[in-house]
Order: structure tokens, then sequence, then C-alpha cells
């Protein structure tokens, strides 16, 4: 697909200065989206939507089509008569910091619990009508996914598979029986997905109408504890049991003399072929209702993917072994027209990888911060960037740009100071996103915490870590006057403006 040279900003939903704990679908994404539109900034980027499993990682998610009911907007249900006022009179005292992921689920469960009771005890008429629409449009996952849910509270949070064995196993009386008796819960936890996507697509049409498009991620991998591995165990490699036999990961390297125990179990891609790869097709439909470009996490696994033994400690002991390749892309291709992919192809990257890449045109990623390590020809430093590229300062993955200066090697830094002109201390994190903004690359993207020059307290997310991740929150008075003209300018310059502005060079330059 031919892209638009534009400019981004990663920022998570969860990172938004909302009212109660967490960001949220409310005024806080609005006035985001006004604040992209004033700078000029066409692409905002955010992290996959689905509702998070252990750890609070978006990257383990629980579904693969279900959204997360945390991002609910409550003053929007207030709204529609579905909580009373006075219930959002008296929050808990919530940091504006860090996202107690605990705290503000207890709190908003609470009232999402409410709100579904007001509408059973007195249904809106247009309300109900769109429910019924959404219960239709989403039935291939819906049913599956809430009564998943309701099974997961059922038996206090514990993975699928410690589920006594009629339910882990699928046993269809089981199901059935519990559906009758739990319908209420079961229509409830449906009835928060719909709450989700109606709030989500109408800030979603909110940005379009601004020229501002969404960029969301596709995880490769399934987590074990998601509605899809538990109601279509034969899409993975699970035993007769219902237990992983082989999960994924990366083998020893450079970086891990071990290698990296994803744990995530693969796919039985033969299975997928027979059904036309159509629960892919889903997935990737139904993203590209959420959003207009998709980012492939893991783009390397579709070409060939490293398998282990799930009963190895470690990630020493697998095997490659190939992936779909085209295969797969030519089936979505085939149902869904061109591929709006960005393809995270970071790691070691074999030829293949690069031809199924470059067969689809899809642009690859570029992360500045990996730069500096070797010498002038790397290419991950922004004179050496392709046109089909999405530029990186750095992405949830890394340190911000501040900190990661601060923690580099000497020589490190020693070149990243030589390539950017010898810039202030405090103003690495600004010098490098115009380095990045300067560079060729179609699409150049920097995380909000770059912009806000921000140190290691406001990292996203350190992999391989468990606690501690996806907390940080932009400070509600962040978005200064001083700042939405300084990434205007710099998107202007740089001819990386929302082109619905309409802005020339000159016209906004300061001094």
């Amino acid at each position: 697909m031919q892209f638009k040279r534009s400019s981004g900003i990663l920022m998570h939903v969860s990172s938004l200065p909302g009212k109660f704990g967490i960001g949220d679908l409310g005024s806080c994404a609005y006035d985001w989206v006004d604040f992209l539109e004033a700078t000029g900034t066409a692409l905002w980027q955010v992290l996959p939507l689905n509702p998070t499993g252990f750890g609070d990682s978006p990257y383990q998610g629980l579904s693969a089509f279900a959204g997360n009911s945390l991002f609910i907007d409550l003053e929007n249900l207030r709204e529609l008569g579905l909580i009373p006022a006075k219930a959002l009179s008296s929050p808990p005292a919530f940091s504006q910091r860090k996202v107690d992921f605990y705290k503000a689920s207890r709190f908003k469960r609470r009232l999402l619990e409410l709100a579904y009771a007001n509408y059973r005890k007195n249904p809106d008429v247009t309300l109900q009508k769109e429910f019924e629409q959404f219960k239709l449009e989403n039935a291939h996952w819906l049913e599956d996914f809430a009564t998943f849910m309701a099974l997961r509270e059922r038996f206090k949070l514990v993975s699928w598979r410690d589920w006594p064995d009629a339910y882990r196993l699928r046993e269809p009386q089981a199901l059935l029986s519990f559906a009758e008796e739990q319908a209420a819960v079961i229509e409830m936890q449906a009835f928060f997905q719909f709450l989700f996507f109606r709030q989500w697509f109408a800030l979603k049409r909110y940005a379009n109408e601004r020229g501002v498009q969404i960029v969301g991620d596709i995880p490769i991998f399934m987590g074990f504890d998601s509605a899809d591995v538990w109601s279509m165990p034969h899409l993975f490699t699970l035993d007769a049991d219902r237990h992983p036999t082989f999960v994924a990961g990366v083998p020893p390297d450079f970086f891990s003399s071990t290698g990296q125990l994803w744990g995530n179990p693969l796919y039985v891609w033969e299975e997928h072929r027979k059904e036309g790869y159509s629960w892919w097709i889903n997935r990737v439909a139904a993203t590209l209702k959420t959003v207009d470009i998709i980012r492939l996490d893991h783009f390397r696994g579709f070409a060939g993917y490293y398998k282990i033994p799930a009963a190895n400690k470690t990630a020493e002991g697998g095997e490659w072994v190939d992936g779909p390749r085209r295969d797969l892309f030519d089936a979505i291709q085939a149902r869904l027209g061109e591929l709006p992919f960005i393809a995270e192809d970071l790691g070691v990257i074999t030829p293949d990888v690069v031809d199924l890449r470059e067969h689809y045109h899809l642009p690859g990623m570029r992360i500045f911060q990996f730069a500096f390590w070797e010498d002038a020809n790397h290419e991950f430093l922004p004179h050496t960037y392709p046109v089909d590229c999405v530029a990186y300062t750095g992405t949830h993955d890394n340190d911000t740009a501040q900190s990661w200066f601060k923690l580099a090697p000497a020589h490190e830094q020693r070149f990243c100071m030589s390539y950017l002109g010898y810039p202030p201390i405090g103003d690495i994190a600004h010098a490098m996103i115009r380095a990045v903004w300067s560079s060729v690359a179609v699409f150049a993207v920097a995380p909000m915490q770059d912009f806000l020059k921000l140190g290691n307290s406001a990292r996203m997310n350190l992999p391989a870590s468990t606690s501690g991740n996806w907390q940080w929150r932009m400070q509600p008075d962040a978005l200064t006057p001083g700042l939405i003209g300084w990434i205007r300018e710099l998107n202007i310059v740089y001819n990386r403006a929302n082109p619905r502005q309409g802005w020339k060079a000159g016209q906004y330059f300061r001094g």
C-alpha cells in the first residue's frame, strides 16, 4: 500500500490523563486528537486494544477481537443515563503518574455493572437496537469471548488450564448449562464490549475527520490464557488434554545465552490453511475496522519461526520451521484488498523475511537507539534509511531517549553526540526526534515520552520483566503551547505536516 510522508506519536490509551485512574475514551482522548491536529501530526500509534491478562500486558491479550473495558468513558455512560452523576462525584484518589490497574479495575467494574443493571431495568430503545446489531455483527467471536470471561470470573481469574475438565475441554452440555444459568452474566460481558466499541468508533471517526489516522498493533501470537486458544484449540499446538506441545520464543543470541522463552502456543498452520485462514482474515478485518494501519508484530515469524518444546525451561533446543509465508498474505489480500501493514522486522532478519516484506511492499522499521554501536553505515542511522520504512526514536519496548543516552556506553554517547551536532544533554530526545523527522522514511514516529524529554521512570515496558510495566501516564498539563508550536514547526520544515491544514514552509517558523 502506498503511504504518504507523515509523522506520528506513539502513546497508548492507558497513558492519557483520564480522571479515573487510567486513560479512557472520553474527553482526554478527544483533547489528544485535537493536539495531534494542532501540531499537524497525522498518525496516532496505539498498542493492542485488547483486554489484558497476566502482567497487564497488551501483548498478552485475553482475546484477538475484544476491547479493553477499562478504557470505557464513564462520563459518557452518565450522559446516556446508565449511571447517576453522584456515582462519579467522589472517585478514589488515583495517581496521575502511574496506572494502578487493580484499583482502576475495581472502581470501573462496579460502575460498569451498575450501567448494565440500569440498562436491563429500563432499556433505551435506540441503545437496545444498537446492542442487538452489535451482537449480530460480532457473533463469530463475541459469544465465546463473553462465555470465556464469565467462566474466568467464576473460577477466580485462574488460567483456563486449571478449570474443571468439563469447561476446560468445552463439553457441550456443560457449556449449554452454564449459558442458561449465567445468561445475564454472559450478556453483561457482551454489553461491556458494545460500550467499548461504540465509544472507540466515535473517537476514531473524530480523529479521521481531522486527518488523523490510527496505527494499531496485531501481536503475531496469542497468549495461552485467551478466549481464542480456549475456543479453537485445533488451531494451536495443544495436545488432547489442551496442554501446549510447542511454544514461541527466540534462540540464544548475543543478548541472551539461553534465548527468550515467550511461552505462547504456536499455530498449527496446516489447520489454518484448511480453513482458508478464516481466523486470521477475521482478525485482520476486525482490526481494520478499529484502526487505519496495522503494525504486524514479529513479522519474521510469518516467514519462519522458532519452535520450542513446551517442556523446555529455556529457549535452548528449539528449531526453526517455515511459516505460512505468501499463502497467508495472499488469502488476506484476496478477501480484504490492499494490506495497510507495517512489518516489525527487527532482530535477526534472513533473506526470506526481506523477500516476504518486499513482495507486498510493506515498510519495515528502523530504531534510532540501535544505531550507535557499530559505524556510520549502520542501517538504523537516519542517513541510511530507505523511503519504505517507519523510523522511530524508540518503541514501547525501549527506554526513553533521554534515559537511553544517559545509560549508553561512552563510545555510543560520543557517536550520538557527534551525529546530532552536540546538542545540550537535556535536549538529546528532541535532537533525536529531529534527526528521525529529517530522514526520507515515509513515516517518522516517536513515543510521547521523548517529546516530553522524560527519563527512565516514564519507560513503558522492560522486556522479560513481569511487573511495573505499562503504567506511565501523561500529566494533564503536558500539552503546552510551546510544545505544540515546536512539533508543528518540525512537521512543516520536514514536510510531514498533515496535508489537511495546508501549511506552507515559512508560515509558522519562530523568530
